[in-house]
């Protein structure tokens, strides 16, 4: 039993935090942003080439933070392995003492740093999610038994909050539910409205944990690129002027990021952190928002 794996058990409030492998070789920068999360998150999610770019191996990472006593979220995304390698990296994965897995479609090629790559997309989550299922039953995806024991790995999904296509959200929810998903973890929310509309009326009667995404805004500049290049995401205006207005717009985004971790904290069961390169002030936007050491 697994510190993540216990607590939603234990149905505590949730906290989770991202850090992104290197572009290299050298992992000394990830793992230093990791030990800072160390006592503050119940788990670290190691990205899987985030938005089609180039970096080390998630399942690499994720493992050198079993090393370290870091529990890590590895994310497994379906766009660059076919059926047979996503099934040996889950199997390799288990064997490296990884228990947690983060199900995903992943990001279109045409979106990262190797635009004339060809993406595979054999699976995308659901079916991903179906196949952890299957592993975790001593089967393979042709339901051939296994002969060196089945997995034991606890997989999570994203889920999107503020999805336009309300019936689109909800029916894609319920087919990762069906698909075996443990616990979610939300894309980045602006409009809570949205999320305690989406627990009201979609999320309600499942006891699986959503967690909502707060990201960490370093200036105006930054929330209008984030506008601008991420699908789906609308970062109010007042939210804008504020970190325009600021004195140091930095701080201005943690106090933010930490009125939200309150607002998510009556809304749904925990939270998970985004701060790109700024890792090291997660555990300040938790100390703002009344959020104790986890022991």
């Amino acid at each position: 039993m697994t510190r993540f794996r216990q607590a939603v058990e234990n149905k505590e409030f949730l906290i989770t935090a991202e850090v992104m492998p290197p572009k290299g070789g050298n992992i000394d920068h990830t793992l230093e942003m990791a030990r800072l999360l160390k006592g503050r998150v119940h788990a670290v999610n190691v990205t899987d080439g985030s938005r089609a770019v180039l970096r080390m191996s998630a399942v690499a990472v994720s493992a050198i933070l079993v090393q370290q006593g870091i529990e890590p979220i590895c994310q497994f995304a379906c766009r660059d392995r076919n059926a047979i390698a996503l099934q040996g990296d889950l199997m390799g994965s288990h064997a490296l003492g990884i228990r947690n897995i983060l199900a995903l479609t992943g990001d279109p090629v045409k979106a990262g740093d190797h635009k004339s790559s060809k993406g595979v997309f054999e699976f995308e989550s659901v079916r991903l999610l179906s196949v952890i299922g299957k592993l975790n039953k001593g089967l393979d995806l042709n339901e051939k038994s296994l002969p060196n024991e089945p997995l034991d790995l606890f997989a999570g999904a994203a889920v999107d909050p503020q999805s336009k296509s309300w019936s689109g959200l909800q029916r894609r929810f319920e087919r990762k539910l069906e698909a075996g998903a443990q616990f979610f973890q939300s894309q980045l929310i602006t409009d809570f409205d949205r999320l305690d509309k989406f627990m009201q009326e979609i999320a309600t009667g499942t006891d699986k944990p959503i967690l909502a995404g707060i990201f960490l805004l370093k200036s105006a500049k930054n929330a209008r690129f984030i506008n601008r290049n991420v699908p789906g995401v609308d970062i109010p205006q007042e939210i804008i002027d504020r970190l325009a207005a600021a004195e140091n717009p930095l701080q201005e985004g943690v106090r933010i990021a930490a009125e939200q971790v309150k607002l998510a904290q009556n809304l749904c069961q925990g939270v998970h952190l985004m701060a790109v390169k700024r890792e090291d002030l997660i555990p300040k936007i938790l100390d703002l928002a009344g959020i104790n050491p986890i022991n």
